[in-house]
């Protein structure tokens, strides 16, 4: 099998900026050329290959990582019919390869890159360094205008393997309903952490605390904490929480299922409630009459932590929330999906950012983040991308007529579809409480403690700062949610595992 680059694709802007950069090395733009890369599939692993994923080439000047984790300029296309033992010859001017970071290429002969293909076609996890993908070696070049390259996909990414542990243990379980949902089997993973008292006190049933990690992290983060000295000092220690301590698994199809029902990634706070945590208390002795099930997260984790806490208010009996995901889409981000015309403009028509340092400079604007998606989806828009605006749309938007998630906005003008953006409701987690505050109001007294810092990088504070107003209004009963914030502090920068394991602890002594 065969691929071969020909050509780098161009904006006017990109291809104005090449050109000038042609012109200072004294280099016509028309004598320039692009090498030609040809990427092969090594026989032993042809037998793994799926029609219909996703193929990159990455290229860095950077030589410190793998191109595939540090990648300065990308290319993603779909390939159409292509079978493993064909050529598939790739013209990167076709509207149809996307391209991002040509704005960093400089054209100069003789500057050397590093180079690497990945194919992205795990049908289960819609991330690219994932099990079930094929990547090659990095090579490298140095270029000229009649260089030739060749790269081999070679290797398969192999499936993560839980660290073998007296305290640890693992569980892998079949989703009936997840399974029923998508017509294939689907798993429910989790790895858990034991308290260091569990042999010693056999029948014992412990506090449980469930883990809901960042963006598209796995049940493996209990590895790091095995490894880290400093951690397990504290964990074993006679003075640590005696805590049952679960980390979850976020693998969906589209990204991050953030671990609720939805139309496209299917029952997942079904199969979580149901099915995975009744078979992880059976495993530990767990008895849920004690009431004390707790839920904590960061990031993406926050936004899972506390939506299982308000869509669960009986389930579980507290939550700690760090830097959680917008919990208000009037201000998601920046932007208010219900109003807006576009994500990537603001009101005053200057681009919208989407992210920021703790000094407010803006880094990285939606318009830009949204390509990079539109770049790491077979369908060249981020609805299986497996990124972060990817997986918001498949977790609280409906399903398209062609099975996919529905675009809650344009993909290249941003242009908000308010239809699409009303059905969000749902999953708008200050909507949901002050709808249902009679109901839920007494159920979550106790229960919710929310830190933010007040220069989230993702600007994820506002949300937050406008559910705790709301919150601050409830009447009967008056809310005693705890909503912290800390001036000039970034995106998860106070995040602890054992800050919010002693404050378990501190909660269980009733302090």
């Amino acid at each position: 099998m065969k691929v071969i680059f020909k050509g780098f694709q161009r904006s006017k802007l990109v291809s104005l900026f090449i050109v000038l950069s042609l012109v200072i090395n004294t280099v016509l733009a028309q004598e320039f050329h692009i090498p030609e890369v040809k990427i092969l599939v090594s026989h032993e692993i042809q037998k793994s290959f799926i029609k219909g994923g996703r193929l990159f080439l990455h290229l860095t000047r950077q030589r410190e990582k793998e191109p595939r984790n540090s990648s300065e300029i990308t290319f993603g296309v779909t390939p159409q019919n292509w079978e493993s033992t064909q050529t598939y010859i790739i013209d990167t001017k076709n509207k149809d390869v996307l391209a991002n970071g040509l704005d960093k290429f400089s054209g100069r002969v003789s500057e050397k890159y590093y180079y690497q293909a990945v194919y992205k076609q795990n049908i289960d996890d819609g991330n690219e360094n994932v099990a079930g993908n094929l990547y090659s070696k990095v090579d490298s070049f140095i270029f000229s205008n009649d260089v030739k390259l060749s790269l081999t996909l070679q290797t398969i990414i192999p499936p993560l393997v839980i660290v073998n542990h007296e305290f640890v243990k693992s569980l892998v379980i079949k989703s009936k309903v997840l399974s029923e949902f998508s017509g294939r089997p689907r798993y429910l993973k989790a790895s858990i952490l034991l308290p260091s008292g569990y042999f010693k006190n056999p029948g014992k049933s412990y506090p449980i605390c469930y883990r809901a990690p960042g963006l598209n992290g796995r049940y493996s983060a209990v590895n790091s904490h095995i490894k880290d000295k400093e951690f397990t000092d504290w964990w074993f220690a006679q003075t640590a929480p005696q805590v049952i301590y679960v980390y979850l698994d976020s693998q969906g199809p589209y990204g991050d299922t953030y671990q609720v029902d939805s139309e496209n990634n299917g029952p997942c706070g079904k199969a979580l409630t149901e099915e995975l945590i009744p078979a992880i208390e059976k495993l530990v002795n767990y008895k849920p009459e004690s009431k004390k099930r707790y839920l904590t997260g960061y990031s993406t984790g926050g936004w899972v932590a506390l939506g299982l806490q308000i869509f669960y208010p009986d389930f579980f009996d507290g939550t700690w929330s760090y830097s959680p995901d917008p919990v208000d889409f009037e201000h998601y981000g920046l932007i208010n999906i219900y109003n807006d015309s576009t994500i990537f403009y603001n009101h005053w028509g200057y681009l919208q950012p989407g992210r920021r340092t703790i000094y407010g400079e803006p880094t990285f604007s939606m318009k830009d983040w949204i390509a990079g998606e539109n770049l790491n989806s077979r369908t060249n828009d981020y609805r299986v991308s497996g990124g972060q605006f990817g997986a918001y749309n498949a977790v609280f938007g409906p399903k398209g007529k062609d099975g996919l998630p529905s675009l809650m906005f344009d993909p290249i003008t941003g242009k908000i579809d308010h239809s699409i953006a009303k059905q969000w409701e749902k999953y708008d987690l200050k909507k949901v409480l002050e709808k249902n505050w009679t109901t839920l109001g007494p159920k979550l007294q106790g229960k919710i403690w929310i830190w933010t810092g007040d220069m989230d990088g993702l600007y994820s504070n506002v949300a937050t700062r406008f559910l705790k107003m709301s919150l601050d209004k409830t009447e009967n009963p008056k809310s005693d949610a705890k909503i912290s914030f800390t001036a000039m502090a970034g995106h998860c920068q106070e995040w602890s595992d054992e800050a919010v394991l002693m404050m378990i602890k501190e909660k269980i002594a009733g302090k």
